[in-house]
């Protein structure tokens, strides 16, 4: 092959690795399969047989499995674990989108007669039962005999369970605004969709709240002078769609009777509400005015910047990654370059030695035209040297 031939080539095949590596390394490419959710065994604990996967919310919940998708539920395992003192441990776990939705499912499933337990992110138990959630996992546990360790076992656990990647593992900003003064233990509850408003117990028809200018929904009960209240905060992407929202709120809850086209407010007691920034917050129970405004009073929205997309910031998909996988490109191709270039110019040497002649070689003597400048320069016009001249005196 000729040497501009074979550089052509070795340019277009570099050209070419750079565009794939650098293709495959920039592109997510197509999501991996999701690791299993429940382990082999833990703390001592070892499981019999194999778990049992799906992805139909109706195995983890057949009574509100179009709740667990209005959450993000994306699949479910079931597995049963023995210990070496013969006791048994059944886990169900279910896995979700981001962390909000696995709280958000803990929240509807928390019991206010349960005791708090320091295990995974949130915690609780009753009897033989605890439930817990870490990052977007939902478990459930239940004992066939509580032991000293159970608890400790069941941290264990927490601790080998898939880890969301980004901010998936972030809750919701709206929780952190619920005031601490006067709180039930037990009653914090997140909704996403109108399913999930209905189920705790929304002061407020899902209309009114309206989930397609996507808000986020917290509700908490509170004891006051005048008895049980509930609060319940609603976030809006922005302030402007808050005070739209609250005018419609204020409307339908002053209006002598359901009108066309406005829906009635169902509450217990008296209802107010106010707006701090996105926030629209309502108060609703048996309470006063003054112990109303105390509780709304303790709801202020400051405003800070809040990332909550998806960053891809993981070993796949960083830009630190991809200048590396390109340095390490670029050493390879140069490698390969180079064993290239000393392959192709020791053939041509070899080949030489072993076939001299014009065409693997060249003679050692090579002639080349050469134009003589020096010597013409030296000569006259005549072709005399250029000191020489006659007399001009005709002698």
């Amino acid at each position: 092959m000729p040497s501009g031939a074979f550089m052509r080539s070795s340019k277009s095949l570099l050209i070419l690795a750079i565009v794939v590596c650098l293709a495959s390394v920039a592109s997510p490419g197509a999501d991996s399969p999701a690791p299993p959710i429940l382990p082999r065994q833990f703390a001592g604990w070892q499981i019999q047989g194999a778990p049992h996967p799906s992805k139909d919310a109706a195995a983890a919940d057949p009574t509100h499995a179009a709740l667990l998708k209005e959450y993000g539920f994306t699949d479910f395992e079931s597995a049963i674990y023995k210990s070496d003192d013969g006791r048994t441990l059944k886990i169900r776990a279910a896995r979700f989108t981001d962390a909000s939705g696995a709280f958000g499912a803990y929240s509807f499933y928390l019991q206010p007669e349960m005791a708090r337990e320091e295990i995974g992110d949130r915690g609780a138990s009753l009897d033989r039962r605890v439930l817990f959630y870490r990052g977007h996992i939902l478990v459930e546990a239940v004992f066939s005999q509580l032991s000293v360790m159970s608890a400790a076992g069941l941290r264990e656990l927490a601790g080998v369970l898939p880890r969301p990647s980004g901010n998936a593992g972030s809750l919701p900003p709206i929780l952190a605004f619920l005031p601490h003064h006067g709180y039930a233990a037990n009653t914090e509850k997140y909704a996403e969709g109108p399913l999930a408003l209905v189920a705790v117990g929304s002061p407020l028809p899902a209309d009114l709240v309206d989930f397609s200018a996507s808000p986020e929904v917290a509700l908490g009960q509170y004891s006051t002078a005048g008895g049980e209240a509930t609060l319940m905060l609603i976030e809006y992407p922005t302030p402007a769609l808050a005070a739209e929202h609250l005018r419609r709120i204020d409307a339908a809850h002053h209006a002598p009777q359901p009108q066309a086209g406005v829906a009635a407010i169902e509450t217990v007691g008296p209802f107010f509400d106010k707006r701090s920034g996105p926030i629209v917050a309502i108060a609703a129970g048996a309470l006063s005015q003054r112990d109303a405004q105390t509780l709304l009073g303790a709801v202020n929205y400051d405003a800070s910047v809040t990332w909550n997309e998806n960053t891809y910031f993981d070993k796949k998909n960083n830009i630190a990654n991809l200048l590396v996988n390109v340095i390490i490109l670029c050493v390879i191709v140069g490698a390969l370059a180079l064993a290239a270039g000393i392959a192709f110019g020791g053939a041509r040497v070899l080949l030489r030695r072993v076939f001299p002649g014009p065409v693997f070689g060249r003679p050692d003597q090579t002639e080349f035209i050469s134009l003589h400048l020096a010597d013409t320069a030296a000569e006259g016009p005549a072709g005399r040297p250029s000191g020489t001249g006659e007399s001009s005196n005709g002698s």
